[in-house]
């Protein structure tokens, strides 16, 4: 007896799920990712690095892509990750890493290296001017005052509720805000030995201040 129209739709569709089955298993073995390049990276290794962003040479080239690669993206280090496939077996990791640009002291924790977008930076040596005062919502002021001042030998940058002070090793400068800092940065950058009081009107002068 013949197979009913039906029975042969049927036998036709597992077919196509065995070719279709063999084909990818095919493709996953015959087309493995073989070569893993990483640029840009400082502070994570390539190994890392590759880790992070879900891709070894176990695994199928043609099937990687970026969704694979969350904690790489999410890492407090990696500011941008761009991921490539090159045919036919390459993939190439471009990463754009944070910088440590400042210490900062907050709330009577532990002195933590953050990058001046205010991003924590676990593992990074020391470097920056230090950050310091009270008050929590001068913090992001403080750390934006030490990225306009980041070529100025900034040693460190007080913070209050009543305004921003940053020292350098023979000068000061007190301001009340970020912007009017910004507004008057110029002319405060005119007197690197002095005590600079920036107000919205203008600045004034006075013999710098000794740090402690």
């Amino acid at each position: 007896m013949g197979l009913t129209r039906r029975s042969r739709a049927a036998v036709w569709s597992a077919l196509t799920l065995v070719l279709a089955g063999g084909t990818a298993t095919s493709l996953w073995f015959g087309l493995p990712v073989r070569s893993i390049e990483v640029r840009g990276n400082t502070f994570l290794s390539a190994q890392r690095t590759a880790e992070l962003a879900g891709v070894d040479k176990d695994f199928g080239w043609i099937y990687y892509g970026d969704w694979r690669a969350g904690a790489l993206h999410a890492h407090p280090w990696v500011r941008e990750a761009t991921i490539t496939r090159e045919w036919p077996d390459r993939v190439v990791i471009s990463l754009k890493e944070r910088k440590a640009g400042a210490r900062l002291v907050q709330n009577g924790r532990p002195e933590m290296v953050i990058d001046l977008d205010g991003t924590p930076l676990p593992g990074a040596a020391p470097a920056g001017p230090l950050i310091r005062g009270w008050g929590p919502r001068r913090v992001q002021d403080a750390i934006r005052v030490a990225a306009l001042l980041k070529g100025d030998k900034v040693q460190w940058v007080e913070y209050s509720p009543s305004g921003l002070t940053a020292h350098t090793a023979t000068g000061s400068v007190w301001a009340g805000s970020f912007d009017t800092l910004r507004q008057y940065v110029a002319a405060v950058r005119q007197y690197p030995d002095k005590h600079v009081y920036v107000y919205p009107w203008g600045v004034t002068l006075a013999d710098a201040v000794p740090g402690p």
